[in-house]
C-alpha cells in the first residue's frame, strides 16, 4: 500500500500548476500531519516584490525568506527590515551578485521579459544556490499563461574540480477563453536531474559552470514539454478532426493502398 505522503505528491503533480497554493491549502486541511513534509516537496508558483533601495523587481520564495521577510538580490536587504537576518557570507555574496548580472541577460536572451532571481547559500562542504525565473503573459484580451522555472545547483568543491548537482522543475500553463478559439487550459510541470563534474581554476568559473547545465537543462525540459503537452493535444484534436479535406484524405488513402498493393506484389 502506498505512503500518503506519495500519495499527496501524486495528486499534486496532476492538479493544474496555476491553483497550486489553493489545492496544497485544501490537502493540508485534510492531512494536516503531512503540512511539514509537504510545504518542503511541494514546488508553489513563484511570486514577483520589489527592492525598495533599487526599484528592481525580484523573485520571493523560501530560498531568500527569513521569518516574513524576503531578502533582495540586488541590494541584499530584507523587506521588511529585520535584525540579525541571515545572510550570505562574503565569498558566496560575490558571486551571488555576478550570478544575477549573468542570469539575468541569459532571461532577457531567451525569455525577453520576466524576471529572475539568483540567491545563493553556504554548505560546509561548498555552497549551495537558486537560480529562478518567471514571466507571465497577460497582455493579449482572454488569454494568459506563465512559465516558472526553479533550478536548485549543489556544489560540492574538491580541489581543482567541483561537483554540481541540478534539481530543475518547470511549472507552465496557459489558458485562452475566446470565442474564436473557444476554452482552453492547458498545463503541467516537469522536475528533471542532473550531475556533472567541471574544473575550475578561479570561483567565477562556478557561474560558466551552473550557467552552462542549466541552460542545457532548460532546452532538454522545453523540449519535452513541447512533445508531451502540445504534442499530445495536436494528436487528440487531429483524432477528432481531419486537418484536410476528405477529398485530400481520400487521395493519400488511395495512393497508400496503390504503394502496399506494388509492394506485395514485388515481395511475392
Amino acid at each position: 500500500m502506498a505512503e500518503p505522503i506519495d500519495c499527496a505528491l501524486d495528486l499534486m503533480r496532476r492538479l493544474p500548476p496555476q491553483n497550486i497554493e489553493e489545492n496544497l491549502a485544501n490537502l493540508l486541511e485534510i492531512v494536516p500531519d503531512l503540512t511539514e513534509e509537504l510545504l518542503s516537496a511541494v514546488d508553489q508558483p513563484l511570486r514577483i516584490q520589489k527592492c525598495h533601495q533599487t526599484g528592481k523587481e525580484y523573485i520571493v520564495c523560501d530560498y531568500n525568506r527569513d521569518g516574513d521577510s524576503y531578502r533582495s538580490p540586488w541590494s541584499d536587504e530584507f523587506d521588511p527590515p529585520l535584525e540579525d537576518a541571515n545572510r550570505p557570507p562574503a565569498r558566496i555574496r560575490e558571486l551571488e551578485v555576478v550570478a544575477n548580472e549573468a542570469f539575468n541577460t541569459y532571461r532577457e536572451l531567451y525569455f525577453e521579459g520576466g524576471v529572475s532571481s539568483v540567491y545563493l547559500w553556504d554548505l560546509s562542504d561548498g555552497f549551495a544556490g537558486a537560480f529562478l525565473i518567471k514571466k507571465v503573459n497577460d497582455t493579449a484580451k482572454l488569454m494568459k499563461g506563465a512559465w516558472d522555472s526553479i533550478h536548485v545547483v549543489q556544489v560540492v568543491e574538491k580541489g581543482r574540480y567541483a561537483q554540481y548537482k541540478l534539481t530543475s522543475t518547470i511549472m507552465l500553463y496557459t489558458i485562452t477563453n475566446r470565442e474564436e478559439l473557444g476554452s482552453m487550459n492547458l498545463s503541467g510541470n516537469m522536475t528533471q536531474q542532473d550531475e556533472k563534474d567541471y574544473q575550475i581554476s578561479d570561483p567565477s568559473d562556478h557561474i560558466a559552470n551552473m550557467g552552462r547545465m542549466i541552460e542545457e537543462m532548460e532546452i532538454k525540459m522545453r523540449n519535452s514539454l513541447k512533445e508531451v503537452y502540445f504534442g499530445k493535444t495536436k494528436d487528440v484534436v487531429n483524432e477528432l478532426r481531419a486537418a484536410g479535406s476528405i477529398d485530400d484524405s481520400r487521395r493519400q488513402a488511395a495512393m497508400h493502398q496503390e504503394l502496399f498493393s506494388k509492394l506485395s506484389g514485388r515481395m511475392s
